[in-house]
């Protein structure tokens, strides 16, 4: 099982590094469509649709991914977008707290926002600001499932949401918080020179960042419980499906996309 794991992540890390670093931006756009294609299609498997329903959702989902960024529609996007976090900050914390089910027709709009803006910032981020950038906020979601992973097992304590995630707790929660803090204290240290009060202004902005990674893993664990399934899928093996890795992405990644659109309109 520990072989497949690191193969299929070796794989998937080539593949990704590839085509972020050397397909040019049309190229980059294409991967980001499929992607979210095939998390939709997840998607579709989770809310309990048939084989039917769940490709046209895909296709759609991709096609409507490649439109926005492929024309370029800013207006769009930033709508989209500020409608995601609208929902990572207000109805999904609901959500978790009453368990919400997906139904088979509200699930087609709730999909749409949790994949397509996230989609469109990956596409933006790298339109922006280069492969390095996307890495660096990309890196913010592993930070944070690292230092959770290992602070929850050095410490253990308080379960965090026990009916929807049990391996959880409130010192795994804890230890993301200061990973996420620290790495991006560190980032902008070294990488743009920040003053000691620029470097403090950000913390709120890391330790929100982690807490909606968090939201995001617990949105797709409930939804993962009340379908009856382990995975998204089995599409990546020993890694479950594309959804069970970009959980957490869904949800900070809205936020980050307002980030970029205010400090691009602030630039100029």
């Amino acid at each position: 099982m520990l072989r497949t794991r690191v193969v299929t992540a070796v794989l998937m890390l080539a593949v990704l590094l590839g085509a972020l670093f050397f397909l040019p931006l049309p190229g980059w756009l294409g991967v980001c469509a499929l992607i979210c294609a095939v998390a939709a299609w997840e998607w579709g498997g989770l809310a309990g649709w048939n084989s039917r329903a769940r490709i046209a959702y895909a296709v759609v989902l991709g096609a409507i991914v490649l439109a926005i960024g492929g024309l370029r529609l800013g207006a769009v996007f930033v709508v989209l977008d500020a409608v995601a976090v609208a929902f990572w900050l207000l109805v999904a914390p609901l959500w978790l707290r009453r368990k919400w089910s997906l139904r088979p027709w509200s699930a087609v709009l709730t999909g749409f926002f949790v994949l397509v803006p996230a989609t469109l910032v990956f596409v933006l981020l790298r339109g922006l600001f280069g492969p390095v950038a996307l890495l660096a906020v990309a890196a913010i979601v592993w930070v944070a499932d690292i230092a959770a992973y290992f602070s929850g097992r050095a410490f253990g304590g308080k379960k965090l949401a026990p009916a929807i995630s049990p391996g959880k707790t409130w010192a795994g929660a804890i230890g993301a918080v200061v990973g996420v803090v620290i790495y991006g204290c560190v980032v902008l240290f070294l990488a743009h020179g920040a003053s000691l009060y620029q470097v403090l202004s950000w913390v709120p902005v890391f330790v929100a960042l982690t807490a909606l990674s968090i939201v995001g893993d617990l949105f797709e664990s409930l939804l993962k419980r009340q379908a009856g399934v382990k995975d998204s899928s089995n599409l990546l093996p020993g890694h479950g499906g594309v959804l069970d890795r970009v959980d957490s992405l869904t949800s900070t990644l809205p936020v980050v996309g307002l980030l970029a659109v205010g400090l691009l309109a602030y630039i100029v």
